[in-house]
C-alpha cells in the first residue's frame, strides 16, 4: 500500500469506518436472497423461540422464523425507505432552494416562510400526524418522510445559490444567452451539490430511525413483512425470554446509523477548508 494511502487511512480513519459498516450493510441487504438461509415469513412451528443455534444462527421469534432471514430483509425495507425518501427530500429541496436563491423577492420570501413554517413543527410529530390519516403503507411512508424533510437541503442550497448567481461565470452564461434553467442545473446546480450530497448522507440515517421508529409503533411496514422496527415491536413482549429478539435488530439500526453518520460527518470535514491541514 502506498505511503501517502495509508497515511490519509489513519489520518481518515472515521471516514474508513463510516463507509465499511455502510458497505457491509448494504451489501447484506442487497444480497439477502443469496444469503438467508430460510425464507423469512417460513414458520418453523417445532422451533419457537428458539436460541441461536448451528441450525438458526441468530434464532427464531414467537412464531418460529429465522430471525437471520427477517433482519437480512428488513434491511432491504429500512434501506430502500432511507434512500428514496432522501430522494424525494433532496429533489424537492434542492429545487426550490435553487428557485429561491436565484430568483430573490418574494419567491425568496415565499419559499423561506413555508420552510420557517415547517421548521415550526417536530418532524416526528407532523409525520406521526400525516400518518394516522393514511394507510399504513411502505410508499406512503416514504413519500411523506421525503415530503417533511427537504427544509434543511433547501436552505443549504439557497446559501451557496446566492453566493454562485454573483459569479463571473454565471454572469457570463447570462450574456452568452443562455435560459435561466440552463444556468440553475448546468452552472450554478453542479457547483451547490457537496453539501446536499453530505446532507443526503446524513439524511439516509434519519430516514431509517424514522422508519423504525413508525415501524415500532405499528405505524410503519406492517406484519409479515419484516422491518427493523417491527421486530424490535415484536421483541419487546418476549425482552426476558428471548432477548435475542431485540438485540440483533437493535444492533442493526445502531450500525447502519453510525456508519452513515460517520461517513457524513467524515465528508464534511473533508470539504471543509478551515479542517484540512
Amino acid at each position: 500500500m502506498p505511503r501517502r494511502l495509508r497515511r490519509f487511512l489513519c489520518r481518515q480513519s472515521m471516514l474508513v469506518l463510516g463507509l465499511g459498516l455502510v458497505l457491509i450493510m448494504s451489501l447484506a441487504a442487497v444480497a439477502a436472497p443469496l444469503l438467508a438461509p430460510y425464507d423469512p415469513d417460513a414458520l418453523h412451528l417445532d422451533a419457537i423461540l428458539a436460541p441461536p443455534s448451528s441450525e438458526f444462527l441468530l434464532g427464531t421469534d414467537r412464531l418460529g422464523r429465522d430471525v437471520l432471514s427477517r433482519l437480512l430483509y428488513g434491511g432491504r425495507v429500512s434501506l430502500w425507505v432511507g434512500f428514496v425518501a432522501v430522494g424525494i427530500s433532496t429533489i424537492v429541496g434542492v429545487t426550490l432552494g435553487l428557485v429561491s436563491g436565484y430568483f430573490r423577492g418574494w419567491v425568496d420570501e415565499v419559499v423561506m416562510r413555508v420552510v420557517d413554517v415547517m421548521l415550526c413543527f417536530p418532524s416526528f410529530f407532523l409525520i406521526l400526524s400525516v400518518i394516522a390519516f393514511l394507510e399504513p403503507d411502505l410508499v406512503n411512508i416514504m413519500i411523506v418522510i421525503g415530503l417533511t424533510s427537504w427544509m434543511g437541503v433547501a436552505r443549504l442550497v439557497r446559501a451557496e445559490t446566492l453566493s454562485l448567481r454573483e459569479r463571473a461565470f454565471v454572469a457570463a452564461a447570462r450574456l452568452a444567452g443562455c435560459s435561466t434553467a440552463r444556468i440553475l442545473w448546468r452552472h450554478i446546480l453542479p457547483n451547490a451539490l457537496a453539501p446536499v450530497l453530505i446532507s443526503a448522507t446524513l439524511g439516509v440515517a434519519g430516514a431509517i430511525l424514522v422508519e423504525s421508529s413508525l415501524s415500532f409503533l405499528g405505524l410503519g411496514v406492517q406484519p409479515p413483512d419484516a422491518s427493523w422496527g417491527n421486530m424490535l415491536q415484536d421483541g419487546k413482549a418476549s425482552l426476558e425470554t428471548a432477548p435475542w429478539l431485540s438485540i440483533y435488530p437493535g444492533a442493526a439500526i445502531l450500525l447502519t446509523v453510525l456508519g452513515y453518520n460517520l461517513l457524513g460527518e467524515s465528508l464534511r470535514d473533508l470539504s471543509d477548508p478551515r479542517l484540512k491541514r
